[in-house]
């Protein structure tokens, strides 16, 4: 088997965070940090990601006689195909199987709570082997055993050294889901504070964080290092693109990876001469030049003969692609994608003639995180939407237009779930102005060409009932009529794919880079929508 070492490649941040420090003898002890994962399997055609992957790493860095320890930056039971079928029971025991190579420490994300009851949570936690861990929430269940399972103020002790571990995961307020089965508390700086004091009167060695949060929110408990010298490092979830900011004496460094496990993060803990803790974090790839493990491959294999015994027409081909249809992640949450947009263009057609003037759908809605290519399958359906997509039609001024959009385009760095894919206008965007006026043009079609939005006009809109009813932040006026929850996206799109097969067409159109739907400018320097 080729060995990984060589791939374990520091980042130059990572170099920096680490530059300086007095160099003494590892603990040791080496973190393998994954976050927001959604498959027992692998994704991009099977090059990049997947815990077979992970398992690799793992193997690799015990081979070279580090202790390795898991952390999950939570989301994972939730959303799939196969949860949507076995309530996270494959994720479960793809955790338990790393869990038996190393032990797991996983936060609960906010997806974790995506069912309206608790079944799918109790039956999970008593599967589990691996640690759930929550110090700003709790299981209420009703079930005394799921309830008391979850692990605050945990630590561990590794080589001589007692390592604390607080966890905090993101509150209704912030996005996450409000559940009568759990109970949940917002002052993540608090309660982090409190954990924190708590491991320094134990006399802990290291003390770190796992959280399922926004990327600015981890940033601010950072900054608990100021005051709290043992606190180094923070490892989320949340985003969905690696994210790095360093080690510094005023602040702990915070690190994500991507989604589906296609970028991990390594993270050796050492001390210093003086017995202070400093880490040296590695950025890892997992793409095709890291082996998959034959072992867990059986794993894999188990639960993708259960989706075709349960669906055998899942591979059947429904039509095809014109050329590879780009669903990633960092695409869809990011930029304009043209899956993206070939089923957002399906909206406006979704009640009748004539079709809605507008149309847009948030990129995290759409969770298949790979290319639709070559044939079309009933799978690239299934995977794309990890939700119920009901629409709704109303009515909008041009001017609550541009002022609903503004929430697609808010905060800073990669891959928001709330990051729109859209058809019926165009929209030219310059991040370096305050929330809420980033829009520098937002343009509908007009004779064959483009013009501005009309302030007083009425303009037809059609959007999920998610994002009609406030989610992701899209604030839609509620005095205007609107239709109900009717004519489920996900058909839309299978029906349109059908219907392309039908007369012998492909589908998909590539991106117009002339005439984009989404521009961002560049330092103010370009015109909004180049000729």
């Amino acid at each position: 088997m080729k060995r990984i070492s060589s791939l374990l490649i520091c980042t130059l941040l990572a170099a920096c965070a680490t530059s300086g420090m007095p160099v003494s003898e590892s603990s040791g002890i080496t973190f393998v940090h994954l976050n927001d994962t959604y498959r027992v399997g692998d994704v991009e055609d099977g090059k990049a990601g997947g815990f077979s992957r992970v398992v690799t790493v793992i193997r690799e860095l015990q081979a070279e006689g580090k202790d390795v320890r898991i952390l999950h930056g939570g989301d994972f039971l939730y959303p799939s195909l196969e949860s949507s079928l076995w309530r996270g029971e494959q994720m479960v025991d793809a955790f338990n199987f790393m869990d038996a190579l190393a032990p797991l420490y996983a936060v609960a994300g906010n997806h974790e709570f995506d069912p309206r009851t608790a079944d799918s949570l109790i039956s999970a936690v008593r599967s589990s082997q691996f640690d759930w861990l929550g110090d700003n929430y709790e299981f209420a269940t009703g079930e005394t055993d799921v309830d008391s399972a979850l692990k605050t103020a945990f630590s561990f002790e590794s080589n001589g050294k007692t390592i604390g571990i607080f966890s905090l995961s993101i509150h209704p307020d912030d996005g996450g889901n409000k559940r009568a089965y759990l109970s949940m508390q917002k002052d993540y700086a608090g309660i982090a504070e409190k954990a924190i004091i708590e491991f320094e009167r134990a006399g802990v060695d290291a003390i770190i964080g796992v959280t399922h949060l926004h990327m600015w929110q981890d940033r601010e408990l950072a900054k608990l290092r100021a005051r709290h010298p043992k606190f180094v490092f923070i490892v989320g979830g949340h985003e969905h693109e690696p994210e790095l900011s360093p080690f510094t004496e005023q602040s702990a460094a915070v690190l994500k990876g991507a989604s589906n496990a296609r970028v991990i993060w390594t993270i050796d803990l050492s001390f210093d001469a003086e017995g202070a803790p400093y880490i040296t974090p590695k950025e890892l790839p997992l793409d095709g030049q890291v082996m998959r493990d034959p072992e867990y491959d059986v794993l894999a294999a188990k639960w993708r003969d259960r989706l075709l015994e349960t669906y055998p027409f899942i591979e059947a081909t429904i039509g095809t692609a014109a050329f590879p249809l780009d669903a990633r992640e960092v695409t869809v949450r990011n930029e304009e994608s043209t899956w993206g947009t070939f089923i957002a263009d399906q909206m406006r057609g979704a009640f009748g003639k004539p079709a809605a003037d507008l149309a847009f759908i948030n990129g995290g809605t759409l969770r298949i995180d790979d290319f639709v290519q070559g044939d079309i399958h009933f799978e690239d359906i299934g995977r794309t939407f990890g939700f119920s997509s009901f629409l709704r039609h109303t009515t909008v001024s041009g001017k609550e237009f541009r002022q609903i959009m503004e929430a697609g385009y808010r905060g800073f760095g990669p891959s928001k779930g709330y990051f729109p894919q859209v058809s019926g206008f165009r929209v030219c965007v310059d991040r370096s102005r305050n929330e809420g006026d980033r829009i520098v043009s937002l343009q509908v079609p007009a004779d064959l060409s483009w013009a501005e939005i009309v302030n007083d006009e009425e303009y037809s809109l059609v959007v999920p009932d998610f994002l009609f009813g406030g989610g992701d932040g899209y604030k839609i006026p509620k005095d205007r009529p609107a239709s109900r929850p009717a004519s489920e996206l996900i058909y839309l799109v299978l029906d349109a794919i059908l219907d392309a097969q039908s007369r012998g067409e492909k589908i998909g159109e590539p991106i117009d880079n002339s005439n984009r739907r989404y521009h961002e400018l560049r330092e103010g320097k370009e015109p909004c929508f180049p000729m």
